[in-house]
């Protein structure tokens, strides 16, 4: 018991610094290249727009490749090596002397980055299916509480020097694989370990078709999670264009974001969604995320933002209800396989959020495009959205409840 409570203390701490190193390239990040490059707002916003896509890209080759070598070699190594690297990089780019070697750490930074994969691997093989949404709502609390602290802690050291925060996330990482070298038990015997591993993002993604619900449900996956990455190359960017708002006061914006996210996924979640069920959790927080993406495009005071953001918070029902219904569908020696193809799903609305967001942003703050919004990019988010709740609703009433088993019997073909 106690080595299963250290272990789970473990990914939480992945997951939360895993978050908390995205976390504080927010506040700082935009700041970072515009030193580095020079230019205005304006010429910013792509090139940031494309550090997150290349984060993306990376993690899109790599996640299924670390969780199909979870699912061969265990969860422990895995993540072990993916702190090491991560800590590693956040010291490089504290180094870096311009935005081309900025571009060189973003690629190394995704590829031992994808630890979130192995991570949900972990939470799914030490928590019996009755309890996995409550599991993936801790999961869901982590990153949130990553939210928390690296904004707040890259707004606070980066009004200092724009380098200590990324000083910071190295020395945490590297402490914590530590901690999980010396402490971490592993989640996966040998006797359920899969015999080969897949190789390649195109073979992990392709396992999709032997899971039903898993397969439907990542559409809904990629398209809300594209809605999401369009908020984060432009927040900073939005924010100072509209309001004045420099990195201190996006970082205390964004701790309110992972604060309400800590709150509903941490406490909430576990007692809404087993008394709600996963499917209506699912309709109402992405529903709630429709109506906080317009908060964010139509707010004409800083004020009205935090009023989105509470709304946002509690959309966070979602996707603990969903990761759950799917992990319930999965064989145990595929967890992490298909936790790497929907890594790998969320890279690639990763990239074209990026991507999206931060062009859609640029264009409509440039005086030729006279009254057009800037809000303009989170009403993309919110069609988005509400894009893929549509389909999940549609998608949940075609399919009946996960069965709440954890054999090897649970996917759509015979184990």
């Amino acid at each position: 018991m106690k080595s299963k409570q250290a272990g789970l203390r473990f990914v939480f701490f992945v997951v939360l610094l895993d978050l908390l190193g995205i976390g504080l390239l927010i506040p700082v990040g935009p700041e970072l290249v515009m030193r580095l490059a020079g230019g205005t707002v304006q010429d910013t916003a792509p090139i940031v727009s494309w550090l997150g896509a290349t984060f993306a890209i990376m993690v899109f080759l790599c996640a299924p490749l670390l969780g199909a070598l979870s699912d061969r070699f265990g969860r422990r190594p895995v993540l072990i090596f993916s702190m090491l690297g991560s800590g590693l990089d956040y010291l490089a780019m504290a180094l870096v002397p311009s935005v081309g070697w900025l571009f060189v750490t973003r690629v190394l930074n995704g590829i031992t980055g994808a630890s979130v994969t192995t991570a949900q691997a972990y939470i799914a093989d030490v928590t019996p299916p009755d309890k996995r949404a409550a599991g993936f709502a801790v999961f869901g609390a982590a990153a949130s509480l990553g939210f928390v602290l690296g904004p707040l802690l890259g707004g606070i050291l980066g009004a200092i020097d724009i380098h200590y925060p990324f000083y910071a996330a190295a020395a945490l990482c590297l402490c914590n694989a530590m901690f999980g070298l010396f402490v971490m038990p592993e989640s996966l015997p040998p006797e359920r370990r899969a015999k080969h591993a897949v190789k390649s993002p195109f073979q992990a993604l392709a396992i999709l078709r032997d899971y039903t619900l898993a397969r439907q449900l990542s559409i809904t996956l990629l398209l809300v999670n594209m809605a999401q990455f369009m908020v984060h190359p432009t927040w900073m960017l939005y924010t100072k264009h509209r309001f004045g708002w420099g990195p201190r006061e996006v970082g205390w914006s964004l701790f309110a974001v992972g604060l309400g996210g800590a709150l509903v996924q941490g406490g909430l979640a576990r007692r809404f969604v087993p008394k709600l069920g996963e499917k209506r959790s699912i309709a109402l927080g992405l529903s709630l995320a429709v109506l906080a993406y317009v908060g964010y495009a139509t707010a004409n005071e800083p004020w009205l933002l935090y009023v989105a953001i509470a709304i946002a918070s509690f959309g966070g029902l979602a996707m603990p209800a969903c990761q759950s219904m799917i992990t319930k569908t999965v064989r145990p020696d595929q967890q992490g396989i298909v936790q790497g193809a929907l890594t790998s799903v969320q890279s690639i609305a990763n990239i074209g959020g990026m991507l999206l967001g931060g062009y859609l942003f640029d264009w409509s703050i440039d005086p030729v495009n006279e009254g057009v919004p800037p809000g303009t990019v989170y009403f993309g988010s919110a069609v988005l959205a509400l894009a893929g709740l549509l389909f999940a609703v549609a998608t949940l009433r075609r399919s009946p409840s996960a069965p709440a088993t954890g054999t090897t019997n649970g996917s759509d073909r015979p184990a």
